[in-house]
């Protein structure tokens, strides 16, 4: 967009109301030059990083009380395009509890098919005689036939996440100062750092149907443009080798996109998907209101609003909670400039290995299954006892025919 000239504005006559035009017109053009892009205007400016549009204001309403307010033991049945339109909320099994999805699903899908069938109903021209009917009626009064069978297809279940969402909140103390120095790092804002809350609830160890694993669920193909993953390490499961991945990823993403929206967008979704919907659409608010090619559904129109529901909870529950943070054991890191077995290490440094594999999630089962070696330069964390904690550089010698013929390990910090 040309920038405006308040020059070209002034009105050649002198009289008196001409002026006074003239400078009405001047002050509106400098205001408006004063704030920037002027297509974001319609947006509620909290943080211009993160700007909340009015398109998408209330889903983020609806996702903070996904967060906030709907247990793990509560489904949410609603439309999945107009997040006012919730039909009903059921108890179910706590999805947290091992065997609940089996148990849940068919009430999940009976609720489902409840509600569709109402609308099917209404939309046929029955009349609305019971009470659920004539609430579920009352809800699209005045829609047309089309929309109320379109509504019919787009019943859809949200579980509630309030118990989910406060254990991560917990968790992600132990993280977010950290993660927040690495993201200043590359001149990213520090808001990122709540995004895990929707990617994994803090979680390292989380992992996906879809593969995807991690502090920010990186699937493989992505993950491997950062990290390394291998028969060895999968660095995905290290919270902040994963969190130096995502800051080039999504640094990436903005310089090519061009804002937060859209760059956060496209974490989801894939940032070539994202520019084809931003050649389509423009700008966020229509690709939120209008784009329905590709992989861009539900999901992806729903995670700009997601990220800006978990940000916002979160940060009310850092304020109004006195959590207790999860306080971690000091720790060291040693460099391994030979290979070296799980085995080896936990003898050396007196560490039992379900200890090294908790602080190294990055090694594989594989390793640690076969006593395979953990290869040369791999970077260990270890407590920071007084056995560990002086040795500049060590050795772990052969000293028994058991190991004479393992090589040489030399450990440095």
């Amino acid at each position: 967009m040309k920038s405006a000239n308040p020059e070209a504005c002034i009105l050649t006559s002198q009289s008196p109301a001409h002026r006074l035009l003239a400078s009405v017109l001047i002050a509106t053009i400098a205001f408006l030059c004063l704030l920037g892009n002027t297509s974001n205007l319609g947006a509620t400016v909290t943080n211009k990083n993160f700007p909340t549009f009015p398109a998408i204001q209330t889903n983020v309403a609806f996702w903070e009380k996904i967060y906030t307010t709907y247990s793990t033991s509560e489904a949410v049945i609603h439309d999945k395009y107009d997040l006012t339109k919730i039909y009903g909320v059921i108890p179910i099994v706590d999805y947290l509890q091992p065997g609940a999805k089996r148990l849940n699903e068919p009430l999940l899908e009976a609720a489902k098919q409840k509600y569709s069938a109402i609308l099917t109903h209404i939309a046929q021209g029955g009349p609305a005689v019971t009470k659920e009917e004539r609430r579920i009626a009352a809800m699209f009064q005045g829609a047309r036939k089309s929309q109320l069978e379109k509504a019919s297809e787009s019943v859809r279940v949200q579980i509630g996440q309030k118990e989910r969402f406060r254990e991560g909140v917990v968790r992600s103390e132990a993280y977010l100062h950290e993660i927040k120095r690495i993201l200043r790092s590359y001149d990213l804002p520090e808001e990122l750092a709540y995004l895990p809350h929707v990617e994994s609830s803090f979680n390292p160890n989380a992992y996906s149907k879809a593969g995807a694993s991690g502090l920010w669920q990186f699937t493989r193909s992505t993950g491997k443009q950062y990290l390394r993953i291998d028969h060895a390490i999968d660095e995905r499961q290290d919270p902040l080798k994963a969190t130096h991945a995502a800051a080039k990823f999504l640094k990436r993403n903005h310089s090519v996109l061009g804002s937060w929206p859209l760059a956060l967008t496209a974490y989801n979704c894939g940032t070539s998907g994202m520019a084809r919907a931003k050649k389509d659409k423009g700008s966020y608010e229509k690709i939120f209101l209008e784009y329905e090619e590709g992989h861009f559904k539900f999901a992806s129109r729903n995670y700009y609003p997601e990220f800006l529901a978990a940000l916002q909870a979160a940060q009310k529950f850092e304020q109004k909670t006195s959590s207790r943070s999860l306080q971690s054991a000091p720790l060291t890191t040693v460099r391994l400039t030979k290979r070296a077995s799980i085995d080896d290490i936990s003898r050396h440094f007196k560490v039992d290995i379900n200890t090294i594999k908790t602080l190294n999630p990055t090694i594989n089962q594989l390793i640690s299954q076969e006593k395979m070696q953990l290869p040369q330069g791999y970077e260990l964390k270890l407590p920071a006892t007084a056995h560990n904690s002086k040795k500049q550089t060590v050795a772990t010698q052969a000293n028994s025919n058991a190991t004479k013929n393992r090589p040489q390990t030399i450990v440095q910090k």
